[in-house]
């Protein structure tokens, strides 16, 4: 079976991208690397970042593509083999990833979820800011480092104290009241 996915030219798109090995922390070990990667990646194959954060072993982002491209799907490769290059050649390799001359740094696949409106959008930023704090990595959102959610708040967007008292519904839904 061949696998599919939704691509439209200029749309707004959820991701969750995976490590293969998911008790590393690569992610934020490296975030600097990372980073620099995605800076060459939008350099060269510009995409609007409107919400990201870097976990451990996982990260979301939600992209915008440019009008007349729908191919996230060359961004991520990139994104992803960069910065493997980056990465120490340490990580257990299966013999199906040996034999392609793969690393085992990522998961092979992706999720991905097209944007259909402005409250999905909403509730799609909203996840991602929070994930941290679903995962219990901190108490609050405003701890986590490694997140748009800072540069939301320096423009008004969201408030420092976002996510302290209420929580996105684990539907993306609208948001419950701690307490």
């Amino acid at each position: 079976m061949q696998y599919r996915r939704m691509m439209i030219a200029g749309a707004t798109y959820f991701f969750t991208v995976n490590l293969a090995d998911r008790s590393r922390r690569l992610l934020v070990e490296q975030v600097a690397d990372l980073r620099e990667v995605v800076r060459r990646v939008r350099q060269a194959h510009p995409f609007e970042i409107l919400a990201w954060c870097v976990l451990p072993e996982h990260l979301h982002a939600v992209w915008t593509l440019p009008p007349g491209d729908a191919d996230y799907a060359m961004r991520w490769t990139l994104i992803k083999a960069g910065f493997s290059r980056c990465v120490v050649k340490d990580e257990y390799i299966r013999d199906s990833r040996l034999l392609k001359g793969e690393r085992g740094i990522w998961q092979r696949r992706y999720w991905e979820h097209v944007i259909r409106d402005d409250r999905d959008l909403e509730r799609h930023i909203d996840y991602t800011h929070f994930n941290p704090v679903k995962h219990g990595y901190v108490q609050a959102v405003r701890e986590w480092p490694y997140s748009s959610f800072h540069a939301h708040v320096r423009k008004g967007w969201l408030s420092e104290d976002w996510g302290c008292t209420e929580v996105p519904d684990g539907d993306f839904g609208e948001h419950r009241r701690l307490g």
